[in-house]
């Protein structure tokens, strides 16, 4: 046998294995896989904006961590700080002082969805609120400072804080809000206790705030391109 004639049989010898390591480095998609998807009810700042025209100035309201602000940096500096290997500084009075007193929030990242809905609903006259689920903690705190500085809001509440004190769903009905912006699904499930429209602003991937929720899953409308 000639030696091409001997190369092209080891080749078709070794045709299958070769098939096998293509199959595992590329598996590829199938048509069906790709369409697929789920039925999320998928929304862009502009028709967010478009659904609201003709409608009067309203209450709207903004949850904080990871849905205008990427605030993986402070919970990671307190992790490592109060709790190393566990979630128990966030039940420490220290933490929720330190970083609101020091404003660790300075490190934090606003989210351009934010940015965007926020140039927003200042332009149509809007009253805006942020409810956070944060331990307010002990001393003056510097997050409603930070939030006027890193979205120029020059008419703004102080921020709301609902860990202990205030009730969400209640604080949404009393102060008649309309709507509530939020990435958990607890933000969710309170927006639809109160009656109001829920918008979902997608969670970075890398956020520290694990499990990451179900986008879509109560029937709520979720702003496309919103992890940042």
């Amino acid at each position: 046998m000639s030696k091409r004639l001997t190369m092209i049989a080891l080749l078709l010898a070794a045709w299958p294995a070769l098939a096998d390591d293509a199959s595992n480095l590329n598996p590829g998609v199938t048509t069906s896989e790709l369409l697929a998807t789920a039925p999320v009810h998928w929304v862009s700042v502009p028709q967010i904006a478009a659904s609201l025209e003709g409608q009067p100035p309203m209450a709207v309201g903004f949850d904080v961590d990871d849905t205008v602000l990427f605030s993986t940096p402070c919970f990671y500096y307190g992790k490592n700080r109060y709790s190393p290997g566990s979630e128990d500084y966030l039940k420490m009075d220290e933490f929720w002082t330190d970083i609101h007193t020091n404003n660790c929030d300075q490190y934090s990242m606003p989210k351009e969805v934010a940015r965007e809905l926020l140039d927003m609903h200042v332009a149509r006259g809007d009253d805006i609120y942020f409810i956070t689920g944060r331990t307010k903690g002990s001393g003056e705190e510097t997050l409603t400072a930070t939030l006027q500085k890193t979205f120029d809001l020059e008419k703004m509440h102080d921020v709301v804080f609902t860990a202990s004190s205030e009730n969400k769903v209640q604080f949404l009905k009393d102060h008649g809000l309309k709507i509530y912006y939020g990435d958990a699904d607890s933000d969710m499930r309170a927006a639809l206790e109160a009656g109001i429209r829920p918008i979902r602003v997608m969670r970075a991937q890398n956020s520290s705030y694990k499990p990451d929720p179900r986008n879509g899953s109560f029937g709520e409308e979720v702003i496309v391109n919103s992890t940042q």
